[in-house]
């Protein structure tokens, strides 16, 4: 879209995180044609994707990412960011337990009790995924409960094996029974984006390949500083106000986040385009009375959620709450030579190794509320998971004692406090405490939000983005950032099939714009 008379297009993004930074450095690549100001009511760059520091002399690291850990191979676009300034993700097989003891535990690195017990069940389970994908505009829209309830599964299996299985690498949480069941076929089925090869005998057989994340404060430091090197305005502890949005632009008016009341403003600035790259109730909330009624509709439609997490070091707490350990109670017959296999690997001691970890070392738990299973805790043995205390040990030695890992315990929905157990963490092994509001997946979300994207974006000169435009992933955050930048005149620098691919799809259910290969972005509609 060219500028009038050569003028360098104003544009104000608001929220330095994934999708704000991305905006920003798409069109930081066209210094003649945009000039950007980014503003966070932060005094950092990265939004959730942040890292604590840790005592190295305990724990054997300096770092920890506590917000955004790691991510699946599909997570091109973040990947490239992060090699352009010379962060590199790790490797790492993923080792997951679901619940504790023989009534509930499972895992992928070994059968157990409970994959027998629902054996009839997880082949069932196959048969269900293939029919959801025949019949995916009517199936794949309908909520998991909904779909679980017409295969008619147990609730046991529903609320063992299946809703634990999405939330954990959805994101989903206690909201999984409302996501639409196409997530669940996606996660075995599709030729890209699948994590796991389904076995119709214990369920998932393999240990997918993911890959944990650099220093995230680092990196979001280095690239916030590029892209002020490249001429954005980066304008941190700052909160704005919108003033106006009509056809000859945006008025704003910023302040400094600790603005006290009686100091003087600053004068209201004029923007050509605005992005907001902030959750969708902030959105709703910043446009105040200037939001039009589809805008109201969209965002309204984006539910949320306030989590704690609790990152410490109490193995005591840990472990009695998820199944940490191989034990001969909670593992099945070798009744196959792949179940025989499975179980010897798992009985060898933890032992390091570049992509992971020798023996069983899992880094994903969940553990479900005996009072209402549908609820969950989700947890994280950092130490099996972030490759930076993997790089301390050194390669093929053993974990270090308990009691020196760092865990992470996510409670989720703060209206379910009664259920939390949060209460039986040792408060001097607390590192860290953290609040987080997170988005819902329910499958309302893919009716009323996603669809109606495209009906505001580019409206009243906004354009939006953000995780929450389609689903929790950092990397959707960057895609949405870097669509948004292309919405307004940048071009998409292609540097990989696939991640073309998933750019051109976003760009399309999303902005309702159909991606040109190899052309600049202009802005036509499909």
């Amino acid at each position: 879209m060219p500028e009038e008379h050569g003028r360098r297009k104003k544009v104000a993004i608001i929220g330095a995180g994934a999708a704000g930074m991305s905006c920003a450095s798409t069109l930081a690549n066209h210094p003649d044609r945009f000039e950007i100001s980014l503003f966070d009511i932060a005094d950092y760059t990265g939004g959730q994707a942040t890292s604590i520091p840790l005592d190295s002399s305990r724990h054997g690291a300096e770092w920890l990412n506590d917000g955004v850990q790691g991510g699946s191979p599909i997570f091109r676009h973040t990947f490239n960011f992060f090699r352009r300034y010379g962060y590199e993700p790790q490797p790492v097989k993923l080792q997951v337990s679901f619940g504790k003891g023989t009534d509930s535990f499972w895992t992928n690195v070994f059968p157990s009790p409970l994959v027998d017990r629902y054996s009839d069940e997880i082949r069932k389970l196959g048969r269900a995924l293939k029919w959801i994908k025949r019949l995916m505009p009517i199936l794949g829209v309908m909520p998991v409960k909904v779909i679980l309830r017409l295969f008619r599964f147990s609730r046991d299996f529903s609320n063992k094996m299946v809703l634990p299985l999405m939330a954990l690498f959805l994101g989903t949480g206690n909201q999984t029974p409302n996501v639409s069941s196409v997530l669940l076929e996606r996660l075995f089925d599709d030729p890209q984006m699948r994590l796991w090869d389904y076995d119709p005998d214990t369920l998932l057989p393999n240990q997918p390949g993911m890959s944990t994340f650099p220093n995230l404060s680092d990196f979001y430091r280095d690239w916030a500083a590029d892209v002020a090197a490249r001429g954005v305005d980066l304008r941190l502890n700052t909160t704005v106000d919108i003033l106006r949005r009509d056809k000859h632009g945006v008025s704003l008016q910023s302040r400094p986040a600790d603005f006290q009341p009686g100091s003087s403003t600053s004068s209201a600035e004029e923007f050509d385009e605005l992005v907001l790259c902030v959750p969708a109730d902030e959105a709703k909330s910043l446009l105040g009375s200037n939001a039009t009624w589809r805008e109201n509709f969209v965002l309204g439609g984006v539910k949320f959620y306030n989590d704690l997490t609790i990152t410490h070091s109490d193995s005591q707490y840990f472990s009695s709450i998820f199944q940490t350990r191989y034990a001969s109670d909670v593992c099945a017959p070798a009744s196959n030579e792949s179940r025989k296999k499975q179980i010897d690997f798992a009985r060898k001691e933890a032992r390091t190794r570049s992509d992971g970890w020798e023996g069983f070392a899992p880094m994903y738990y969940i553990h479900s509320y005996v009072s209402d299973p549908a609820k969950i805790e989700m947890g994280f043995d950092c130490t099996h998971y972030q490759h930076q205390f993997r790089e301390t040990f050194g390669h093929d030695v053993p974990a270090p004692e308990p009691d020196r890992h760092v865990y992470q315990t996510i409670f989720l929905d703060d209206r379910q406090k009664h259920l939390w157990t949060c209460e039986g963490i040792q408060k001097d092994k607390i590192i860290a405490r953290k609040d987080w509001h997170q988005f819902g997946h329910r499958w309302q979300h893919y009716l009323r939000v996603v669809p109606g994207m495209m009906f505001i974006n580019g409206n009243n000169h906004t354009v939006y983005a953000g995780s929450w435009t389609m689903v929790n992933m950092h990397e959707i955050a960057c895609i949405s950032g870097i669509a948004a930048a292309y919405r307004l005149g940048a071009t998409y620098e292609a540097f990989d099939d696939f991640a073309e691919d998933c750019f051109g799809k976003y760009l399309l259910v999303c902005h309702g714009i159909r991606y040109k290969r190899a052309t600049c972005g202009n802005g036509e509609s499909s």
